[in-house]
């Protein structure tokens, strides 16, 4: 029998995450900030939880999904947070995208409990999370990796990348490659738009030679039509970006690109940008170039 999975944060990316272990068969007890995502999954088979500290008082193993270091604190640490419910033995796997210092800060508290932690933050945005095809980033001990591979199967490709913590530098090494390929991806359509050539061409072009990559595959279509719908927040992104410049500074890592694209995705919060979806970065070049990346249909239109 499978064991019962708690699932704390039903977002964008949670709530595709937590219908794929629905799908895999695991008894699942849920909880989240907007009562409509949670009544969407409960909908699905699982059941609602009070609080964080009732879903894990029921669950065998729990999941967060959060937006930042802080939640990720509240939601263990805090008086009705999961630390106050879990039994000792609980699997705790934290997917959220934090900083690695709160990674083990939350991992040490856990263990003062009795309770086994990962750091297992995801790439591969809401397409992967859908398809349940997400790269997953794990730290933490190789006993407890092999306790939660099969539960992290049900949503894409665990891969264990050293002990606590190391899953999270993973990411940060992953939101440099995908923030500054944002940004050249925008720079070259911008650059071909105003040079009068259709960026559906251009896109074409590059999809087919050693430019391709996964931003221009998942995000590249979007851009022409301007469907800018989240399936990352720039906020979000911005949130990353902020970690990799910590992260560089705590290890004696200059990182020029990295920090370029870290000041872009402040000027699209500066704009209002932040509930758009992370290509949306495109468009404070635009505003710099005066001119607009769209497809001829949609010109012509």
């Amino acid at each position: 029998m499978k064991p019962t999975i708690g699932f704390i944060g039903l977002g964008i990316m949670g709530k595709p995450m937590a219908r794929n272990l629905l799908k895999a068969g695991y008894p699942l007890w849920v909880h989240s900030r907007t009562r409509a995502d949670v009544d969407a999954i409960v909908a699905a088979g699982a059941q609602a939880g009070a609080s964080s500290a009732d879903v894990a008082a029921h669950a065998e193993a729990v999941i967060t999904m959060l937006p930042d270091s802080p939640d990720v604190e509240q939601v263990y640490l805090g008086p009705e947070g999961i630390l106050a419910g879990a039994q000792p033995g609980t699997l705790l796997i934290d997917m959220s995208t934090i900083s690695p210092t709160t990674a083990k800060k939350v991992a040490l508290a856990a263990a003062e409990c009795g309770c086994s932690m990962l750091d297992a933050p995801v790439s591969g945005g809401d397409v992967g999370a859908h398809k349940g095809t997400l790269s997953i980033m794990v730290g933490g001990s190789a006993a407890d990796f092999g306790r939660a591979e099969p539960i992290l199967l049900a949503m894409g490709k665990p891969l264990r990348c050293g002990e606590s913590g190391a899953g999270q530098v993973v990411k940060v090494c992953n939101q440099i490659m995908t923030g500054v390929s944002l940004v050249a991806v925008a720079e070259a359509l911008v650059l071909g738009a105003k040079a009068g050539v259709d960026p559906e061409v251009i896109i074409q072009v590059l999809l087919g030679g050693l430019a391709r990559c996964g931003v221009l595959e998942n995000r590249g279509n979007r851009i022409p039509r301007r469907d800018f719908a989240p399936g990352f927040k720039s906020r979000l992104h911005y949130k990353d970006l902020t970690i990799v410049q910590e992260a560089g500074r705590a290890y004696g890592v200059p990182l020029p690109a990295a920090s370029l694209a870290h000041e872009l995705f402040g000027a699209l919060l500066a704009a209002g940008g932040g509930e758009l979806d992370h290509s949306a970065v495109i468009t404070v070049l635009e505003a710099m170039a005066c001119t607009e990346v769209r497809s001829a249909k949609e010109t012509d239109a």
